[in-house]
């Protein structure tokens, strides 16, 4: 089974895409892993990513599709796979159409007011990199970590004005993509819940309905 997992920055896909993949015996193919694996094993697109990287220019759709098309060739995509981060726009998606046929869009829903709670309030120890939550998983002791005794620190990508400005551009480059899988049939809306292990329990059975 192809599926795309679309979902807002802090929606928790990750999570999902692991779950779906260890459900199906599936790989899950993450831009960002695909590119750092293409520049590790010098293919022809990594490279030429490669040359944008140094330039310190993004990489562009061409280089991005490239890549993307050279990793579901590989064997363990004879199956299928969950794309997680790409599409993220309309003119990846267009160019993603004209490769495969996917069987399963996943629209992992949660409200922008939650996705700032949820990733506003976690804080990582500078020191051993443990996670916690202000509440869902709080230190022993305020900004201490039970670990090591670390400062417990906000990351700047968890920072509210941050996780706004990243919603901002998925609202307006990737939410058009629902639309888009709308015309053609496949797409299964699943409304994230406070627990993950429900939201799990909604996407597996997405997949079968």
């Amino acid at each position: 089974m192809k599926i795309i997992l679309l979902g807002a920055p802090g929606a928790g896909k990750g999570t999902q895409a692991e779950a779906i993949c260890k459900h199906l015996s599936i790989p899950q193919i993450s831009t960002g892993n695909i590119i750092r694996a293409a520049l590790k094993n010098g293919t022809e697109m990594g490279k030429k990513a490669q040359a944008y990287m140094d330039a310190g220019k993004l990489v562009p759709d061409e280089v991005v599709i490239g890549i993307i098309e050279e990793r579901l060739q590989e064997d363990d995509c004879k199956n299928g796979y969950v794309l997680d981060g790409f599409p993220r726009t309309i003119p990846q998606a267009e160019a993603l159409d004209k490769m495969v046929k996917i069987d399963k869009v996943i629209d992992l829903e949660v409200s922008d007011e939650a996705i700032i709670a949820r990733m506003s309030g976690r804080r990582v120890c500078e020191k051993c990199g443990a996670t916690y939550h202000l509440l869902y998983k709080k230190p022993k002791a305020e900004g201490v970590c039970d670990i090591c005794g670390g400062t417990l620190i906000q990351r700047k990508d968890d920072h509210p004005d941050t996780v706004k400005a990243r919603l901002e551009v998925y609202h307006k480059e990737t939410e058009p993509l629902i639309a888009h899988y709308k015309k053609q049939g496949v797409v299964k809306r699943v409304d994230g819940q406070e627990e993950v292990a429900d939201t799990t329990r909604l996407t597996l059975a997405a997949l079968e309905a």
